[in-house]
């Protein structure tokens, strides 16, 4: 019998939240990247864009190093900017498990200083059963 993969749903994501209305926002995700549900997004200052968050301050993308806001969906922006639908301010529970971080967020302390960030905001990662 063959073994049937789901890709994960907002549900595996997040947990609680306690207004949609106040909590999210649709915001334009800079083009180059196919998002995955629960990436960890910063602003770029200058274009007002939402891209993955590095883990420093990357040229031309200043601003975006500061975790401010999940994205709620899965969205693939690989060949232009197209909108998304963020979680930008709490309280919100997510599933820490379901974050998906930039590739240069590779080490834990990287990790744990997204998470903080995140927190400041609201939107508490928690590790879940």
């Amino acid at each position: 019998m063959p073994t049937l993969t789901a890709p994960p749903t907002l549900g595996d994501l997040l947990k609680f939240e306690c207004n949609a209305s106040y909590g999210r926002e649709t915001v334009t995700l800079k083009a180059g990247t196919n998002y995955l549900l629960g990436s960890v997004l910063g602003k770029v200052s200058a274009s007002g864009e939402y891209r993955l968050s590095p883990a420093a301050e990357v040229v031309g993308d200043e601003g975006a190093e500061v975790a401010l806001a999940v994205l709620l969906e899965a969205v693939d922006a690989t060949d232009a900017a197209v909108t998304g639908l963020i979680a930008a301010r709490g309280p919100v529970i997510l599933a820490e498990g379901a974050l998906a971080f930039d590739a240069s967020v590779d080490q834990p302390a990287e990790r744990v200083a997204k998470i903080a960030q995140l927190s400041a905001l609201g939107l508490v990662a928690r590790t879940t059963a």
